[in-house]
């Protein structure tokens, strides 16, 4: 082997070795998150709690700063929630990316007519590993169970 292929070699090694040690540090402490609710009221109904300032501040119960344009910073919770709108499909999806400090996290509801109301899609991708519990048992208990409580009482 000539000193030429060899440096090649040891070059790609350090390259792989780097890019490994990257994936580690940042893309194996991000996690993604899946889950399905059932709401009983329409898609265009759960879509308007979704997307009107109003609305949201009714059953979230605190402040929220919200328009549904692609491009508005939103904040929801009284600031506890911020993030951006990308895009909206009218009472059927809704695409926003989630700020967690410097990392953009990036959240999908999916809206499906269901026989008794709704079935709601949560996509939630790229959230930081510390946050991970949090952010799953607060769609739960927080977002989706106040939903729930407008909806289906």
């Amino acid at each position: 082997m000539s000193i030429t292929s060899f440096s090649r070699v040891v070059c790609f090694h350090l390259i792989l070795s780097y890019f490994c040690i990257f994936h580690h540090l940042f893309i194996d402490f991000m996690k993604n998150l899946k889950k399905y609710y059932k709401l009983g009221a329409s898609p265009a109904d759960i879509y308007n709690a979704l997307t009107n300032q109003i609305m949201i501040e009714i059953w979230t119960g605190d402040k929220a700063d919200f328009k549904a344009e692609p491009g508005y910073e939103f904040s929801l919770w009284d600031g506890a929630i911020t993030g951006r709108n990308v895009a909206f499909e009218m009472d059927r999806r809704i695409k926003q990316i989630w700020f967690f400090d410097e990392i953009e996290s990036e959240v999908i509801i999916t809206l499906h007519p269901d026989k008794k109301g709704t079935s709601v899609e949560l996509v939630h991708n790229n959230i930081p590993d510390e946050a991970f519990e949090n952010i799953s048992e607060g769609w739960d208990l927080d977002y989706f169970s106040s939903l729930a409580e407008l909806f289906n009482d």
